[in-house]
């Protein structure tokens, strides 16, 4: 499981994809999911890689609806599948207009990570503070 903070109400857990490039040759690459109920609608994946860490952020219930059943359009998509040795994968497809990305989780890491995140914020319960947002947009002069 990943590591909580519930005094600051975060969540970070680390997961290994599986990346498909265009050749079809499969690639590991280190990931971390993240969750902070100050946003709590968001999930961050961060891609770390040898030119640095890419995040991407995406909707939680994203990540939960697409554990079981296709979720998405646009630049994220997330569905279940089964890899080659018969174990439940989580598929994540991201698009931007430079290219594109498929990669594979273990869903019991999805799962787990995701159900923090409902131990955090239950759904229906995500609230924003609208005057902290503004005060970040338009700071006092």
């Amino acid at each position: 499981m990943g590591e909580s903070h519930p005094l600051t109400g975060t969540l970070t857990q680390d997961v290994v994809l599986d990346c498909v490039d265009l050749s079809g040759t499969t690639r590991q690459l280190e990931a971390e999911l993240a969750y902070d109920a100050e946003d709590p609608f968001a999930v961050t994946m961060t891609f770390k890689t040898r030119s640095g860490d890419v995040p991407w952020v995406f909707h939680r219930e994203l990540l939960l609806n697409g554990m079981s059943d296709p979720a998405g359009e646009g630049d994220v998509r997330i569905s279940p599948s089964i890899d080659f040795d018969g174990r439940a994968v989580t598929v994540i497809e991201l698009q931007s207009n430079t290219g594109s990305f498929v990669a594979q989780a273990r869903t019991p890491e999805i799962y787990d990570f995701v159900t923090g995140t409902l131990g955090i914020v239950a759904l229906g319960d995500e609230v924003i503070d609208v005057d902290k947002m503004i005060d970040t947009l338009l700071p006092s002069i």
